[in-house]
């Protein structure tokens, strides 16, 4: 989901603070509930920038350091699994604690949704469920590292690993 999140985010980044065109189907014209499909509101908004940095700008950032944190974690040295795993679930509740705040500002103060910003929403929301699932419910993932020696074995023969008592 980080992929399609950095895609997304650089897409908005790339059309409209580069190029200073519209991403494809950004405006619709039907409304729901007074609530407009127009990405250009959004993205022009006085909200769409901290301290005059574009949110895509922090968000294509925030996007690379997940994938970097999901690279150590896939194929780092096991030294570095438990950490980078850790960083990776607090660096995810980071990215979620945004996506209210966003959601407000885009329905409640703007009336107009930005496909591509909920695009981003949805790929922060749903790497932290996958994320929060492996640490929390698959505990030889979060506090034990990636599988070696017998584990390892017997995890790829379908058999239940043997622990010491």
């Amino acid at each position: 989901m980080s992929i399609f999140g950095l895609w997304a985010s650089s897409m908005v980044l790339v059309l409209f603070y580069e190029l200073h065109q519209a991403p494809p189907f950004c405006t619709l014209p039907q409304q729901t509930s007074g609530i407009s499909i127009n990405c250009e509101a959004v993205l022009s908004s006085p909200y769409s920038s901290i301290f005059g940095i574009p949110l895509e700008v922090l968000a294509v950032g925030y996007f690379i350091v997940a994938l970097g944190l999901i690279y150590m974690v896939s194929f780092g040295p096991d030294s570095i699994f438990r950490k980078s795993f850790r960083t990776l679930f607090v660096w995810r509740f980071a990215g979620l604690f945004m996506v209210p705040y966003l959601l407000f500002v885009e329905l409640l103060i703007l009336r107009a949704i930005c496909l591509y910003c909920t695009m981003m929403h949805i790929a922060i929301v749903t790497d932290f469920v996958i994320i929060s699932y492996l640490l929390f419910y698959k505990k030889s993932i979060g506090s034990y590292g990636p599988p070696t020696g017998a584990s390892a074995q017997a995890a790829s023969a379908g058999q239940e690993p043997i622990s010491a008592p």
